[in-house]
């Protein structure tokens, strides 16, 4: 059996294939990159490293050509260009007859109200009409997206937020990579939705847990989407960020990645990674 994982130079697929590289052989292991340089010390251990690229879709036929396990890395970019790269790898697959696709999608993403759903909503749909066996490995929300907040918090600022009551199933981004290798290695995961989701917390209890962390009270200031963007904006945000960082927070104000699940639990004998322990992990590495 062959597997092969895309993105795996990027932050989360790099963590899948380190995981499977602890109980899968690397010489049933595939990479598919753009630059297959950069996955030079994924060869030197035996991983069959292969030239793909979702903007040139003859690449991947001959990347995914002989693989029977394709984890597809959602790709960064505005939704229309990765709604073009995912359909072009998903149609990649399907012509080279691989026989199952995992798919890094988002909470809830059939229902999802976030800017960003439309994309995984997509790729979804287009993965089931292959009627290639599937696996949806629905993503809440990385903690690692809270880093530039986090360190803020430790140079002296509030918590500042628009999402009011809004709650997120963060999880590490570990947690996300290590579920996926595990669909991947695993059996018994043909035509599953996963709802990959931390214990929901709103941001008050974010912040309470951090607190904890740092020892010290850290103030939370809640403030409407236009006064966020102002402020985000003021910070040096660049301008066509910062509509992203508010429809974030609209949305989880208005439920969008409030799941709860034990998914985490089924996949990987545990649940998520406990908030105060990788709290403390970012602190550590921002302050060392």
């Amino acid at each position: 059996m062959k597997i092969l994982v895309t993105g795996v130079t990027g932050k989360l697929g790099s963590i899948v294939i380190e995981t499977l590289l602890e109980t899968v052989p690397a010489k049933d292991l595939a990479v598919s990159v753009r630059n297959p340089e950069k996955a030079e010390s994924l060869r030197v251990r035996g991983v069959d490293v292969r030239h793909g690229d979702f903007d040139q879709p003859d690449t991947l036929d001959t990347a995914f050509a002989g693989i029977d396990r394709l984890l597809i890395v959602s790709t960064d970019g505005d939704n229309e260009t990765r709604i073009r790269q995912h359909a072009a790898a998903v149609s990649a697959a399907q012509r080279a007859k691989v026989g199952f696709i995992a798919y890094t999608s988002l909470g809830n993403a059939s229902e999802n109200p976030i800017f960003l759903a439309p994309v995984h909503r997509a790729t979804e749909e287009a993965i089931i009409n292959t009627g290639i066996p599937y696996s949806f490995l629905r993503n809440n929300w990385y903690l690692e997206n809270e880093i530039s907040s986090i360190q803020a918090v430790v140079g002296g600022a509030p918590w500042l937020t628009s999402a009011g009551s809004g709650k997120v199933g963060w999880a590490t981004r570990r947690d996300y990579g290590q579920a996926a290798a595990a669909v991947l290695a695993g059996e018994g995961h043909e035509n599953t939705i996963y709802e990959l989701s931390g214990k929901p917390a709103t941001q008050e209890q974010l912040v309470s847990i951090l607190s904890g962390v740092l020892g010290r009270e850290v103030p939370v200031q809640q403030v409407d989407d236009a006064t966020y963007a102002g402020i985000m904006s003021s910070a040096g945000v660049p301008e066509p960020v910062v509509p992203f960082l508010v429809g974030i927070q609209s949305a989880i104000r208005e439920g969008a990645l409030d799941v709860a699940s034990n998914d985490f639990q089924k996949l990987l004998g545990r649940p998520a990674t406990p908030l105060e322990e990788a709290l403390r992990q970012i602190v550590n590495d921002i302050q060392s």
